[in-house]
């Protein structure tokens, strides 16, 4: 079977399979979940070891060691991963639920109702626990979902995946609404952006910025996600020293490699040269390169000077860019004009600069006083998530279960005919 073909029957599969799940009760789906936290808990040995094949191989094939990291399961990393399903089962049924209903002067009844998105192609690098992640959220939220992982989990990702589709096995229901495309060739991802719009709803990128440039430059489908998360912390001159201290330190090297980790600070130049300088020396001696403009150069001269660059760079690593500005308004202006539309942070007492900073910065996430990492779909409290998206078209921010509904009208009448 060629390629195209083979891909061909993988979505027409899953286009089936999509049209099946709509007709399944919550109790139903859960029942498959429960199957499969089960199934992850009594095969976890053999997943260890399909792991432990795919970390060897990244080895041999000279992988770099950031990535042999995201691919890598342990036993904490399965029980975070059996955690997350557990809370999609105590989720309600995201579709079927009226947002928003009124009644027209003419008696018509309009209803906007939530129902699932269809068919959603992921494809994603290194993490194996998004194999399961996706498989939950899309299964609960009523979509057949295709997934394509990297070669760097590709043995694990048959083992997650082939457990979820015995769990479907198990109840009697199509085991297409999980699918893997178990060959590494990359053409099948050029024809599954440019070839398969008639069966695929939505494609999502997760993975690095080629990856997600790849899927936005090729894709005929709708896609969901986001390029760069170039992440900002505005301190205001009103704000705690100590609390500002923690959080600045926590957003940039808790993990630099993550979409959330921050890139660029921004003072308010009315802050205390000592305190700048302070939080800035405790940011290098924790290890992290400062890049700054020539105000806070002078302040903090163990720093090099910030190039226009710089102010559009999304390090994911221990280096943070560091500018100072006059206040609110300024650095709004600077993250309208140099931010991603990620997250963005506001370290702050004062309620009005805080609620200016809520109401004009256009980004999917704004946070005043808390960790830009927090970032995250599970921190969020939804159970998991597929990714983060940065559009301003729904979904914004962590895609969970109810970022993968969409809605329709429906209208109730009693004879009504239009003039």
């Amino acid at each position: 079977m060629n390629k195209l073909k083979y891909l061909k029957k993988i979505a027409s599969n899953a286009k089936k399979a999509s049209n099946d799940l709509s007709k399944l009760t919550n109790i139903k789906k859960n029942k498959v979940l429960e199957d499969y936290l089960k199934a992850i808990k009594n095969n976890k040995k053999q997943i260890l070891q399909e792991n432990n094949k795919d970390i060897n191989n990244s080895r041999k094939n000279r992988v770099k060691e950031n990535l042999i990291d995201r691919a890598m399961l342990n036993n904490d990393r399965i029980k975070s991963i059996c955690k997350s399903i557990e809370e999609v089962i105590s989720f309600k049924d995201p579709n079927n639920k009226i947002l928003s209903s009124w009644k027209r002067p003419n008696g018509l009844l309009i209803q906007r109702i939530s129902m699932p998105l269809g068919v959603i192609a992921v494809i994603y690098e290194s993490r194996p626990n998004v194999t399961a992640d996706v498989s939950v959220l899309c299964f609960k939220s009523g979509n057949a979902a295709i997934l394509r992982g990297g070669k760097e989990a590709f043995n694990t990702n048959i083992i997650l995946s082939n457990l979820f589709r015995k769990s479907l096995n198990l109840n009697k229901l199509n085991p297409n609404c999980i699918q893997l495309i178990n060959k590494t060739d990359r053409v099948l991802v050029d024809y599954l952006l440019s070839k398969m719009s008639e069966y695929i709803d939505v494609i999502i990128p997760r993975g690095g910025k080629g990856l997600v440039k790849k899927v936005l430059d090729l894709s005929t489908v709708p896609t969901i996600g986001h390029l760069e998360g170039l992440c900002h912390i505005y301190i205001d001159n009103e704000y705690s020293f100590n609390l500002a201290n923690k959080i600045i330190i926590n957003s940039k090297l808790r993990r630099t490699s993550i979409c959330g980790a921050a890139e660029t600070l921004l003072f308010n130049e009315k802050i205390k040269k000592c305190d700048i300088h302070n939080l800035l020396n405790n940011l290098h001696k924790a290890g992290c390169k400062i890049i700054a403009d020539k105000k806070i150069h002078k302040i903090f001269n163990n720093s090099r000077l910030a190039n226009s660059r710089d102010w559009k760079t999304e390090y994911l690593d221990s280096k943070i860019s560091v500018k100072s500005v006059k206040n609110v308004d300024e650095a709004i202006r600077h993250i309208k004009t140099f931010g991603t539309n990620h997250t963005e942070c506001i370290i702050s007492s004062n309620k009005n600069n805080i609620d200016k900073f809520f109401r004009d910065v256009p980004s999917s996430i704004v946070m005043n006083n808390a960790s830009t990492q927090f970032a995250d779909g599970y921190e969020f409290g939804l159970g998991s998530e597929v990714g983060i998206s940065t559009s301003k078209l729904h979904p914004r921010g962590p895609v969970g279960l109810e970022q993968l509904t969409t809605y329709k009208f429906v209208v109730k009448g009693t004879g009504q005919i239009r003039n």
